[in-house]
């Protein structure tokens, strides 16, 4: 399974997205785009993805590009893993 792949279920299972997050890819915008995909759902994610990838999100590290689409998140999260 991929980091995309691991974030596509931790997006479909936090925003209760059921069948839709199967069409999500790494263009999907997120942001604006998904009506689930709130203030509080952000924070909901970014616990979930720690926790998933055993990464700290600092608050200063979390913008509006990073969660721009599945694809630009799943390179953020990449980032941070190597670290």
């Amino acid at each position: 399974m991929t980091d995309l792949d691991r974030i596509r279920g931790i997006l479909r299972d936090t925003l209760q997205l059921g069948p839709r997050a199967a069409s999500l890819n790494a263009g999907s915008r997120l942001l604006g785009a998904i009506p689930e995909f709130d203030s509080m759902a952000v924070v909901n994610v970014m616990t979930m993805i720690e926790d998933e990838f055993g990464i700290t999100i600092n608050d200063d590290e979390v913008s509006a590009e990073v969660f721009e689409t599945l694809g630009s998140l799943a390179e953020f999260v990449a980032q941070k893993a190597v670290r």
